[in-house]
């Protein structure tokens, strides 16, 4: 797997103990920590407003733009208000509080599957059995998630950028002394990606640069050993272009990414084949008792009852296929396989999302389309709701492990922030649904299919996300033998690149030399970078545009840079200064700031266009 500039900390700096409970709160109205009271505080505030404001900004975001931001950094900052009172320990319940907002948030934003049913013209059920069907399938989803965290979070350790910059702002905003060191990088970040964002729509010059703060914050969190091999793919991607045209695999106007969502999809598929292998070879030795470490070495805040787990995520699924079966009376095989295909990419998009900050959601989407099929699937219904539980899952599931990361970082307790998700999963289920009924039924632009009626004149409702799912799902039984040739490409070059990278850098020869000299570390970094770069990053390249990976890329390379000079030029801390934990570093607060920035820039532009539409 592929290491990061900015590894997680061994241990979080503030683990969660039983002394966390001895806490008094600075202000006597507030009940004291991990009392149902106190619960009861968190979860009202998390359910009955972030919950609702995050999902309303969602829903309205991805019928007007095709994506959506979700509200962890605005639940964080709005949390983190609420348990100001509790010092530093208020951190911990502020995170439990996005994360039950964000649940909330996620599955609003997945009002464009109803959009899409009638698109295509579907019958409508009742709504009652759509909201359980959409909360079946979250509750799944964020179990599949949970398990994949001590893979992702804690072994592997991927940064999740967003979660590294909300765990930055809850323990910056509830500590008085860490609020000190960090406010001047942290707002400045945050006041940069405001401004850039508030350009990029204002500026038409600045429009067309496509920069975006948030890939450029991502970018400096996970560092250039992540971005630059984005960035190759990207620009490769862009050179070949032309031939892809030329043998048929692009249209004469389409760009790389086309055809590089699948390549890409394909390559983490080969790397995770690879790292799966490994890691049962590493479970088989586990339970021989060749472990390293002894499970009760784990500390009490992250330890969750595995077995217990495994039943829910069982039992969900059963529930899916029970309500799609016989209350929205679907065949079960594919049911089935959909939610097959979503033990597999939660797992492959929390890499790409651990990585890169991108949770490619409707990637994932097509591509159950695709498989299904290649199975002779001709059924639009049945292939919509099937996709529908992968989208649903790998939206949720990735949205838990971020959480967890953010978590991580925290020492917070899993179990609690897992029922707090749980209970947002529960609000998201029934807004979703209500959100999608709403909107369309106060705007009826939102029910033509822009694919039929191209000329119709949409305003600000552009739905590029139902456009894209409504535009796979038509391709249903008509499967093109060089998308199946994209994905064999893929998968061929996931695979390789990742064996050649475990026995080459495992090589103690090679290990020396990269170590030993600053020839050996330029080896090393283009290595890493580009002639052997981690599958997963360079995947990132072929899921969004040529400028946003070159500002991914430059992010990296700035923190690269910056990384450089600062250790040729640092000092020693003064007496009596506030040393910032490792992973609360310059480039990290800076570029966690972008992220915030831009976030809550689009936050209130959601929130003020619903607001201004309603008005």
């Amino acid at each position: 797997m592929a290491q990061t500039a900015q590894p997680l900390p061994p241990e979080p700096s503030v683990p969660l103990s039983p002394a966390s409970e001895a806490v008094t709160p600075r202000f006597r109205f507030l009940p004291a920590v991990n009392t149902w009271k106190y619960h009861l505080l968190l979860a009202t505030v998390a359910i009955l407003i972030l919950g609702p404001l995050g999902g309303v900004a969602a829903s309205y975001m991805n019928f007007s733009l095709g994506f959506f931001v979700a509200s962890q950094v605005l639940s964080g900052i709005l949390g983190s208000v609420v348990t100001y009172g509790y010092g530093a320990e208020g951190k911990h319940g502020a995170n439990y509080m996005q994360t039950m907002a964000a649940s909330v948030a996620s599955l609003c934003a997945m009002s464009v599957l109803i959009q899409a049913m009638v698109w295509l013209g579907m019958p409508q059920p009742p709504a009652w059995q759509l909201m359980l069907f959409v909360g079946c399938v979250g509750m799944f989803g964020v179990g599949v998630g949970m398990l994949y965290t001590p893979l992702l979070v804690d072994r592997l350790q991927l940064d999740y950028p967003s979660g590294y910059a909300v765990a930055n702002i809850l323990r910056a905003l509830t500590d008085k002394r860490l609020l000190k060191a960090s406010i001047a990088k942290l707002g400045g970040g945050t006041g940069l990606g405001i401004l850039a964002a508030l350009l990029t729509e204002k500026v038409a010059r600045v429009a067309a640069l496509s920069v975006s703060s948030s890939t450029v914050g991502a970018g400096m969190v996970v560092g250039s050993r992540i971005t630059v091999p984005a960035m190759c793919m990207g620009i490769l991607g862009f050179a070949l272009t032309p031939y892809l045209r030329d043998i048929g695999w692009l249209g004469p106007n389409d760009p790389y990414r086309k055809i590089g969502f699948l390549i890409s999809l394909a390559m983490i598929c080969g790397a995770a084949l690879v790292d799966l292998a490994l890691l049962a070879v590493q479970a088989v030795a586990r339970i021989r008792g060749q472990a390293q470490a002894p499970v009760d070495d784990e500390p009490s805040w992250k330890k969750v009852n595995v077995p217990r787990l495994i039943a829910w995520v069982v039992g969900w699924g059963a529930a899916v296929v029970v309500v799609a079966t016989q209350v929205l009376h679907q065949p079960a095989g594919f049911i089935i396989f959909g939610l097959a295909l979503s033990v597999l990419f939660v797992l492959i998009n929390g890499i790409a999302y651990g990585i890169s900050d991108n949770n490619p959601i409707s990637s994932a989407f097509v591509m159950s389309v695709l498989l299904m099929s290649l199975l002779g699937l001709k059924d639009p219904l049945v292939g919509l709701m099937a996709s529908s539980i992968l989208l649903i899952s790998t939206s949720v599931g990735c949205d838990m492990q971020q959480d967890r990361s953010t978590g991580w970082r925290l020492g917070t307790n899993r179990v609690l922030q897992f029922r707090y998700q749980v209970l947002g999963i529960f609000m998201g289920a029934v807004l979703c649904v209500a959100l999608a009924r709403v909107f369309m039924g106060a705007y009826p632009v939102l029910s033509v299919n822009q694919l039929d009626h191209p000329d119709t004149k949409v305003g600000q409702w552009g739905s590029a996300m139902t456009y894209k799912f409504v535009g796979a799902i038509r391709d249903l039984g008509a499967l093109s033998e060089h998308k199946v040739k994209a994905l064999l490409v893929g998968l061929g070059i996931g695979f390789t690149l990742e064996v050649l990278r475990k026995i080459i850098r495992r090589h103690p020869a090679y290990l020396r030399f990269v170590q030993g000299s600053r020839t050996g570390f330029a080896v090393g970094y283009a290595m890493d970078s580009v002639v052997l770069a981690s599958p997963y990053a360079s995947a990132f390249g072929g899921f969004i545009a040529l400028p946003a990976t070159i500002w991914f890329g430059a992010g990296g390379v700035l923190t690269s840079l910056f990384n450089t000079a600062s250790k040729r030029f640092a000092r020693p801390p003064a007496p009596g200064e506030t040393v910032l934990p490792e992973d609360m570093s310059t480039m990290s607060l800076v570029g966690g700031g972008l992220i915030a920035g831009e976030s809550l820039f689009y936050l209130f532009v959601g929130l003020y266009g619903l607001l201004a539409l309603l008005g």
